[in-house]
This record gives C-alpha cells, structure tokens and sequence, in this order.
C-alpha cells in the first residue's frame, strides 16, 4: 500500500467524503476532490486512485436519481465525449504531471470565467427595463425545446401564432447549441481522462442549459457512470491504476458512502441559486489550486 503520513491520510479522506457529496448534492465540489488528490499524490497517480472512489460515487447517484436523468443529453454528448476522452488517452500517454495538471486547471478556470461572465451578462439583461422578463422567458423555451422537443411547455392564454422579435432573437439555434454540446463534450471527456476532471465542465454545461436541481444531479449521475467505466481500459493499460491505489480505494470507500449520505441529506435544503452559485465557485477554486 502508498505509504501515507497522517496529514495526506487525513486529507485525502476528506477529499473522499467531498466525492460522495459532489455526487449527491454539490457537483462542484468534485473538483475540490481532483485538486487535493493530486496535492497529496503525483497527479498521474491521483487519477488512477481516484477512478474507483469516483465509481462507488456514480453508483450511489445513480441509485438516488436515476428517474430524474435525461437520456436525450446524454445521447447527444456521448459521441463528443468519446472523442474527448481518446485524445485524453494520447495526452496522457505523452505528457508528464506538471503539464497534466497545468492543464486540466487552464481549461476548467477557462470555462467557469465564460460561464460565470454569460450568467452576470443574462442577470443585466434580465433588469433592464425594456425587455424585463422577455428574454429569459423566450430563452427558457428554446432550451427546452432543444431538450425536449415534444414537451415545449404553452403560454397560458398564450394566442396562436409567430413569436415576437424579441423572443426569436433571444435564445440560441439549434447550430449554436450542437456546437455547444460539442465543445463541452470534448472538454468534459478530455479532462476527466486526463485527470478525473471532467465535472465542472459537465456542471456548466447542465446549468447553462437550464437543468433545475435533480435533473443536473440525475443526467450527471449516468453520464459519468458511463464515462467513468469506459475509462477503466484505459487507465489499466496506461498504468494509472494499480495494486497498491485499490487498497488505499478500499480504506476510502467508506468515506464516499458517507459523503454521498450527507449529500443526499443536504440537497433538498439548498435552493437553485446557491446551488449554481457553489458549483460555479468550487470549479473556479479548484482550477486555481491544479495551476500551482
């Protein structure tokens, strides 16, 4: 087994307990996880004994929502997925620890500073007075027909007809968003092999396109059960996962039980916004650490 002092143990068991909760409440503090992982351990390594915490996790979600999943996403992100975790596979291949973890922190850092400046760009949009509550109406109906086609929901007392400018100028088209689930695909998959990573991408992704709370819990739960077995190969064949990494996984099992526990206990006490606001935050933290 790695031999461990009592602070790095310490750590990574919290680090473990923060798994289990980003897998059932705060989806943003997985990416916590990945940076004190790869604080304690080589950052190679860390994602070899990360995986199988990162499964148990998976598990545990999938259980808790998986009634709430929407399987029209996942369809739509898997091909871009698989695409972004190959390359990972040829990144990680040729590429020391330093460049890995630089990297994965330039790319999430990237990501939530965009996501974060189009969210203050809708919130002033949102009070000006001129089209106060126009837009954010229209463009909640272009994201939910994206998603569900079938289920755009109808105005009350709504008349039959053209919508107006403003409303058709509002939302994105259908171009934009496939490019969109294109990008957060290859980002989301290159980064989770690379560095088991690939969460905050995959929660900007779901809160820009509207998913309330279990939808974002219960859509992140399969995909990443999915992703994170097609990882497994993988990460064998590269040597990330080896004898040692399974039995300290096997001490810190346990934790990410009770991490998911607490998160299951904590999420039906936290409101929409704080919700995005913390998984916004947690990825910016995150990112910031894996630069050192």
């Amino acid at each position: 087994m790695l031999s461990l002092g009592a602070l790095p143990l310490v750590t990574l068991v919290l680090a473990a307990l923060l798994v289990g909760v980003s897998k059932t409440a705060v989806s943003g503090v997985g990416a916590l996880s990945v940076a004190l992982f790869a604080a304690v351990l080589p950052a190679r390594e860390s994602t070899g004994v990360l995986l199988p915490l990162l499964l148990v996790g998976d598990v545990l979600a999938v259980r808790a929502y998986r009634g709430h999943a929407d399987r029209a996403v996942l369809l739509r992100l898997l091909p871009s997925v698989a695409a972004g975790v190959l390359l990972g596979v040829v990144f990680v291949a040729r590429t020391d620890d330093v460049v890995t973890r630089r990297t994965i922190g330039v790319l999430l850092l990237t990501v939530a500073v965009h996501h974060g400046w189009q969210r203050a760009r809708a919130g002033s949009r949102s009070r000006s007075p001129s089209r106060s509550g126009t837009n954010s109406r229209a463009l909640a109906r272009t994201w939910t027909r994206a998603r569900h086609p079938a289920r755009a929901p109808a105005q009350k007392g709504a008349q039959a007809g053209p919508e107006s400018p403003d409303d058709i100028g509002a939302g994105p088209t259908t171009r934009q968003l496939r490019l969109r689930e294109l990008l957060f695909g290859l980002i989301a998959g290159f980064a989770t092999m690379v560095a088991n990573a690939g969460g905050p991408a995959m929660s900007l992704y779901l809160l820009s396109s509207g998913f309330g709370m279990l939808g974002f819990l219960g859509t992140g739960a399969w995909f990443f059960l999915i992703v994170n077995l097609v990882k497994v190969p993988f990460s064998v064949g590269l040597g990330l996962v080896t004898a040692d990494g399974l039995a300290l996984d096997a001490l810190l099992s346990l934790a990410v039980v009770v991490g998911a526990g607490t998160g299951r206990a904590l999420v039906h006490r936290i409101d929409q916004g704080a919700f995005e606001r913390l998984a916004l935050a947690f990825t910016a933290l995150a990112s910031i650490g894996l630069l050192r």
